[in-house]
This record gives structure tokens, sequence and C-alpha cells, in this order.
């Protein structure tokens, strides 16, 4: 990866990035796509037989083409897509990439994992060079709630557990998951001070895990 260019802009650009399929017309990825002038899918391209270098790559072009600050909205797979984007990135904390919601995270490391899967492995363990919070479900096939965590604590991510909502996909039944943009909110708050400049990791760490949590909490489990 090259080296990346300061640049100012005040509202971020979401960029979501979808895993294995790609994601469908009653995915909320696609809806939001529909319905926010702000976010834009990722065309990663070979959708069914993804390539880690492949996909990495097509982010990392997709990320220079935004307009900066960047958010990720990734699922699944492209959970992954955006850990190694940032393992290869030289960008500095919060640039140009602001924040990111990591929903449903694949593990890509288990036992029988699919081969589709295994190019993506070993998961990376690094810190994230931006705020960035983990979802998942407490009766998700892809990963249990268990190795969802532990990826969130490796990625410094905050983590919200959403619940028995199963791959929190089309199939959850979510369709728009307003708690999920409540979310998407949250990350995009603690990305930026609204003029352009990168919080500091301190301060986006306790808007997350303050505000986001709890919040995330309550919608879904009644806390």
């Amino acid at each position: 990866m090259g080296s990346f260019a300061p640049y100012d802009s005040v509202q971020p650009t979401i960029l979501t990035v979808p895993g294995l399929g790609g994601s469908g017309p009653s995915h909320w990825q696609t809806l939001w796509e529909d319905a926010r002038p702000d976010t834009v899918r990722v065309e990663l391209g070979m959708w069914n037989t993804p390539h880690r270098n492949a996909w990495v790559t097509r982010l990392d072009e997709a990320i220079r083409r935004a307009q900066a600050p960047v958010i990720l909205a990734a699922h699944s797979l492209g959970c992954l897509a955006a850990a190694w984007w940032a393992e290869l990135s030289p960008q500095p904390y919060g640039w140009p990439v602001a924040g990111a919601l990591l929903v449903a995270p694949a593990d890509v490391d288990r036992g029988g994992a699919q081969a589709e899967l295994k190019g993506f492995s070993p998961t990376p363990r690094g810190a994230l060079p931006f705020p960035s919070i983990v979802v998942a479900s407490s009766d998700d096939p892809w990963v249990t709630p268990d190795r969802a965590h532990s990826m969130a604590a490796d990625w410094g991510s905050h983590f919200v557990d959403a619940g028995p909502q199963g791959h929190l996909n089309a199939a959850s039944g979510i369709g728009w998951w307003r708690e999920g943009q409540d979310l998407l909110e949250r990350v995009i708050a603690a990305s930026g001070d609204g003029h352009g400049q990168a919080l500091p990791p301190s301060q986006a760490r306790s808007i997350l895990a303050v505000s986001a949590t709890d919040a995330a909490q309550s919608h879904y489990l009644g806390r």
C-alpha cells in the first residue's frame, strides 16, 4: 500500500464492505446504500470466489477514490477484508479511514471453515488504526460470541452483543436495522471533531464504550 496525503473534509463517506456472496436487495447494507446519499458499496468483485489480496486492493482503491474521512460498514468476510487492509496500510490513526462498524465478522480460522474463507486466514490481530465497533450475534453460525469478542479485543474495537439474531443479515429479518444505524452514528461521532480532525484515541474510546455499547444493549437486550 502507498502513503496517504491528508485532505480536508467534514462529512464522512460511508463505504459498505459486503462479505461472501455480496449483499442482496434486502440486506441492511443495500438498504442503507439506497437510502443514504453518503453511502456507497465497495465493489470487491469475485463475490463467490473471493481472493484476499484482490479484495484488499479493491478496498484500498475505493478508499482512495472516496471523499474522506471514510467510515467502513463491513459485514462478515468484509470485516476480514477491512482488517487485512488495516494490517497492510500505512495510514496514521484516523486518516483517511476514520472509523468502522464491523458486523458479524466471519471466523476464517475455525476448523471446517469454507475453502472460500481460508484464504483470509489467519485473522489479523493488530489494533485497527481507527475507532471501531464489532457487533456479533449470540447464535451466529459463522462465529461464536467468544471468538467475535476475541477479534474485537485484538483489533481494539468495542464489542456489542446483539443477542440471538443469526448472522445479522437479510435472513435475520432485521431489515433497515435501526440499531445498526445508531451504532454507525456513534462511530461517526467517535471518528472526528466535526471539523475534519480525528479525536484522540482515548476520547474516541470513551464515546464508543459509554454511548454505543450501552445504547445498543438497551435496544437489543432491554438492559
